[in-house]
């Protein structure tokens, strides 16, 4: 899997280098990537220059320049206390002309009703041009994307959404083709299709959008509204998502904060080829089902930049419960997740546990992870079907601080459905592989520094009568706070809460463990069990 970006070698007078890359341009902006200069953040702040002016002072490794002119030659370099870049020269793209909101009669007072007036300005725009919403508070409930488009979201402009579950269409989740042989798909819950709101931007069957822009989108949710009780109840459908992609192919989300979302934030559901830039992705640590980013059957999905802190799994990678898995058989596959800052959720990276046509395919690298339940977190069972395949999944350079456990493989995964509390999910018996027994494959942890833990170091569940094929730690190092917080490591039955746990695993196939460092522990560093080729610093155990 490689992502195609043009890479600029930076040098001094004195030979020093350093490199980045274009990530992204519109006609009016460009991101760029910082080459080994740090994860998320730089090791030193540093100036972007244009034109020979400096735009921006930053120590973030992802960065945007707005406010550029269309079709129109730049020159870009970057610069520190000790090394500055080779100018690179680039033109911005072309654009044809721009649909002003405010023409369209849009108010941005944070009173008027915008939506029919945005709408229209989306509708209205033809290919090449572009929809701009200038600064202002912009009332609406749920805006609805077209092929070729390109909207901008200039700073402090807020799209800012209704909460009246009235001014939201309803998306069905399933509707019967006229000869009765096949289906339509429009809402979905948590793996399912069923009904659900319209979100608060969505995108159906569109193709080559950008949206793009330093403004805010925000949901408005709160206990008082779409988080009343736990939120989990359908209330004349379930809750929208602040940005749904449904069947959608080129779409690319650049600059925004998205905050306060009703539910998921992000959601790419059977759509490819979707980029997620330098975001901002926010909502309260006690927030129900908020997760950052839930791709879910998706084919090549790059998210790069992006800061996640709110109330569920930051980023959760889905391929559809047991139905919509097991018909469609549409796994998630070439995903690259780089440079990203996740905070204060359950699981930082997760896979599951709606995943029944499988993930595969899947780098995570670069990242920061602070304060999350968990870090690197798997979660299947049995019932998710032989469909459900996890394999080829590398998590590489991490570094994690406050992680309650860092490293978690629960092939026991009981939450949300009735079943997850079935003798048949719960057993640690090896029953009899069938069609609803799932397969984790080959995983591998490289260069991860884990400190301040709490619960456990790694806990790491297979299935007795399905192993995990294989799992490869090298380079890892973990340490505990000083006054850990008690907690289970996985959500599995007939596990105890705990602390200062070590590394817990059981039933592989294969284990390998590199220049593993564990400090800290309460009583073992290392529990085994059932593991089958056990090799540990290059010598089998």
């Amino acid at each position: 899997m490689t992502t195609k970006n043009k890479s600029i070698d930076l040098k001094t007078e004195e030979g020093a280098k350093m490199k980045f890359q274009v990530i992204f341009k519109t006609s009016r902006s460009i991101a760029i990537e910082l080459l080994e200069q740090g994860i998320y953040y730089t090791e030193k702040e540093f100036s972007i220059f244009l034109n020979g002016v400096c735009v921006k002072t930053s120590n973030k490794v992802v960065n945007s320049i707005y406010h550029l002119l269309p079709d129109t030659q730049y020159e870009l370099y970057v610069q520190n206390e000790e090394e500055k870049s080779e100018v690179l020269k680039f033109t911005t793209e072309y654009e044809f002309v721009t649909l002003n909101v405010k023409k369209f009669g849009a108010k941005g007072d944070g009173i008027q009703d915008d939506t029919i007036f945005l709408q229209t300005a989306i509708n209205s725009c033809p290919k090449d041009g572009r929809v701009l919403i200038p600064e202002g508070i912009y009332k609406i409930s749920s805006l609805f994307l077209k092929s070729d488009l390109y909207i901008e979201i200039e700073k402090n402009a807020v799209l800012s959404a209704y909460t009246e579950r009235s001014k939201f269409p309803v998306l069905p989740g399933l509707i019967e083709s006229y000869d009765e042989t096949e289906e339509y798909n429009l809402g979905t819950w948590e793996g399912n299709p069923l009904d659900m709101f319209s979100s608060i931007i969505t995108g159906i069957n569109v193709s080559n959008v950008i949206i793009s822009g330093e403004g805010i989108l925000d949901g408005n949710a709160s206990y008082e509204n779409w988080w009343k009780g736990e939120g989990r109840e359908k209330i004349g459908a379930f809750r929208p998502r602040m940005i749904f992609l449904n069947h959608c192919e080129n779409i690319t989300v650049h600059g925004l904060k998205v905050q306060n979302s009703p539910s998921w934030n992000l959601h790419p559901y059977f759509s490819n080829h979707t980029k997620w830039i330098d975001m901002t992705v926010l909502n309260p640590k006690i927030s129900p089902n908020t997760d950052g980013m839930d791709p879910e059957s998706v084919d090549g999905l790059l998210v790069v930049g992006v800061h996640f802190s709110l109330g569920d799994d930051c980023i959760a990678v889905k391929s559809g419960k047991y139905y919509m898995g097991h018909k469609y058989k549409v796994p998630s596959q070439n995903i690259e997740i780089r440079q990203c800052y996740m905070q204060n959720g359950h699981g930082s990276v997760t896979l599951g546990s709606e995943m029944a046509a499988g993930v595969k395919h899947l780098i995570v690298r670069d990242c920061l992870f602070e304060d999350t339940d968990r870090g690197l977190r798997v979660k299947t069972r049995r019932g998710r079907g032989k469909d459900a395949v996890i394999d080829d999944i590398l998590f590489e350079n991490i570094k994690m601080n406050g992680v309650l456990t860092p490293f978690v493989i629960n092939s026991y995964y009981w939450c949300c459905d009735p079943d997850g509390h079935t003798e048949y999910v719960r057993s640690k018996k090896a029953l009899p592989v069938d069609e609803r027994t799932p397969e984790i494959k080959q995983l591998t942890f490289k260069n991860i520094e884990a400190r301040n833990c709490h619960v456990a170091g790694t806990f790491i569940y297979g299935l007795p009568e399905k192993k995990i094929e294989e799992i490869t730690f090298a380079d890892i190092v973990i340490d505990y706070a000083e006054h850990p917080i008690p907690e289970y490591p996985a959500m599995m039955a007939d596990v105890e809460a705990c602390t200062n746990m070590g590394i817990y695993i059981k039933n592989v196939k294969k284990l390998i463990m590199n220049n593993v460092s564990i400090t800290g522990y309460k009583d073992k560093d290392l529990e085994i069990y059932n593991v089958d080729q056990f090799i540990k610093d290059g010598v089998e155990q």
